[in-house]
């Protein structure tokens, strides 16, 4: 039987070793999109401690996320790994005390300059598309604390604990998250979304011509559904099966559309609601081992999904087209866990909500490279395959005959990817 070596020397005389080898790639991306620049220029408030400028101190923000570091207490290895630094073009890396002060300074004077500089970021990254998708989607991050504003609310997974509420606004296609805004836990959905929408649709490119806008049963609402019908844009909503619209899906015929599947359809107003809307049903078996995405209603050995719509699509077309939103429940699962969104960092509401847009500009970022940088096989890849493959990288850093180079290990089995996304990031052109 194999046994590990008996006489092992442990020495700590290594040169130039880091973990964190793809932190190049990530940094040259950074470069060609002008990252630091942009930073520097749009985002300027009094510092007592100059020691890290405000672009470098927000770096030092978004590369733990990106490398899952996640809390900001676990960031001191970053402090002592002077390869790091050097592949990040930073100074040095702040302890976790400075990084909170300067994160409460941030909230209070560089938050809006960030969200602007976002903006401006993603309409370039975007280009002149005719055609958009909105997302909408919200979640709840619980808390253990005595977190300012964090108040008792739906909380599924931890009933009676207080909790936040991130509300998002995703592009179907592009999977860029266009707005974003954070709450207490005892909001209401309904109550927050048109003013995210009033945000949301300035935002898009004049090139737009058609808005279509997906949401779930947290969002059927006559004030949402006016409001995006103000707009000229057109919705699929999930229906909330009330006992009228209940009463209907027994009476109703049904077409059979792909195996195990159904669809019918009526008009309906519901109670205050100004007129009649198209809703379109599906029907489906109870599986004979229910999940826990089953939340739908049963009745008569099937579940019922209803749609509020205005679109003219046949029920089979409308019923795939409001599935793909499926993918904006990934997104945040993927914030949650990955970016570290649901690691609340301080007490403060006001700090906690510039922490959640700098999450959101770290999700972008990323977003980003793997669209114009990454292999085509891992431009849908997640966070966690990226850091895997591309960012948690064994290198060691050396000079020979004065030339910086960076060796990855010669068993490191995705070397050919590493480097096709270097030759990606250098071919990048920049976006302004």
């Amino acid at each position: 039987m194999p046994r590990g070596p008996r006489n092992l020397r442990i020495a700590n005389d290594g040169v130039g070793l880091t973990q964190f080898g793809g932190v190049a790639l990530i940094e040259q991306f950074f470069q060609r999109i002008g990252l630091q620049g942009a930073r520097a220029d749009r985002i300027r408030f009094v510092q007592r401690n100059n020691r890290y400028s405000i672009s470098e101190s927000l770096e030092a923000l978004l590369y733990p996320l990106i490398l899952g570091l996640g809390r900001i207490e676990t960031t001191e290895p970053l402090r002592h790994n002077g390869v790091f630094h050097y592949l990040a073009g930073l100074p040095g890396y702040p302890e976790a005390t400075s990084l909170r002060r300067f994160l409460d300074r941030f909230a209070r004077r560089g938050r809006n300059s960030l969200v602007k500089l976002h903006d401006t970021w993603r309409a370039a990254m975007l280009g002149q598309p005719w055609q958009a998708t909105l997302d909408l989607d919200s979640t709840v991050l619980t808390v253990y604390g005595r977190q300012e504003r964090a108040e008792v609310g739906y909380n599924p997974k931890k009933r009676g604990r207080p909790s936040y509420l991130p509300l998002l606004c995703f592009e179907g296609k592009t999977q860029d998250c266009w707005e974003g805004s954070y709450h207490p836990g005892d909001t209401h959905v309904s109550t927050i979304t048109i003013p995210l929408l009033e945000r949301a649709f300035p935002k898009l490119p004049e090139s737009i011509r058609e808005v279509r806008v997906r949401a779930d049963t947290a969002f059927f609402d006559h004030e949402i559904v006016r409001f995006i019908e103000g707009k000229r844009a057109i919705y699929a909503i999930v229906a909330r099966l009330t006992r009228p619209l209940k009463s209907r899906l027994s009476g109703l015929r049904y077409h059979r559309i792909s195996s195990g599947v159904w669809a019918g359809e009526f008009r309906y107003c519901p109670q205050g609601w100004p007129g009649p809307r198209r809703f379109v049903v599906i029907r489906r078996p109870v599986p004979e081992e229910p999940s826990g995405q089953l939340t739908l209603f049963q009745m008569g050995g099937y579940t019922y999904q209803a749609l509020v719509t205005n679109l003219t699509l046949q029920p089979p077309n409308l019923w795939r087209f409001y599935n793909r939103r499926a993918r904006a429940e990934l997104i945040i699962r993927e914030l949650k866990y990955a970016y570290a969104l649901g690691k609340i960092p301080t007490n403060d509401f006001q700090t906690n909500e510039a922490f959640f847009q700098i999450v959101l500009l770290a999700y972008a970022l990323l977003n980003w490279f793997k669209r114009l940088c990454a292999p085509p096989h891992l431009q849908r890849a997640t966070l966690q395959r990226l850091r895997q493959r591309l960012f948690v990288v064994p290198a060691q850093l050396v000079r020979p005959g004065g030339v910086p180079t960076l060796r990855l290990a010669s068993s490191y089995p995705w070397t050919a990817d590493f480097l096709e996304t270097l030759r990606r990031v250098r071919r990048l052109r920049p976006p302004f």
